[in-house]
């Protein structure tokens, strides 16, 4: 399934993510990335390693185990990058319930 821009790409990439238990744990996946991020640049470079491991561990145990579907990011690995921080700023901003509620229903698309 090719995308042609990120707007294209979101309503897609939030069926992935339908369920509330799954979003939260992207949350806490990106959160403890950044935080490792930070921790990396100011004072151990070894800590980047635990950057991947930390937001794809927590997103991709979702998938298998709390969504049940196959992560975005294998077969768009960019689009969903920028989808995850938005998601992350929605999520952090309380704004997620209303993009929600503004997407809708939409029947679920396979990447096969």
């Amino acid at each position: 399934m090719n995308f042609r821009s990120l707007d294209e790409f979101w309503p897609f990439y939030m069926n992935q993510h339908s369920k509330p238990a799954t979003r939260r744990w992207h949350f806490v996946g990106t959160l403890c990335s950044l935080i490792c991020l930070m921790y990396a640049l100011l004072f151990n470079w070894w800590f980047l390693v635990l950057v991947p491991l930390f937001g794809y561990g927590c997103a991709w145990y979702s998938h298998f185990f709390v969504e049940g579907n196959v992560p975005a990011t294998f077969g768009h690995p960019f689009w969903s990058l920028f989808c995850d921080f938005k998601m992350f700023g929605l999520m952090l901003t309380g704004k997620m319930d209303r993009e929600i509620k503004r997407l809708g229903k939409r029947p679920v698309l396979q990447v096969y």
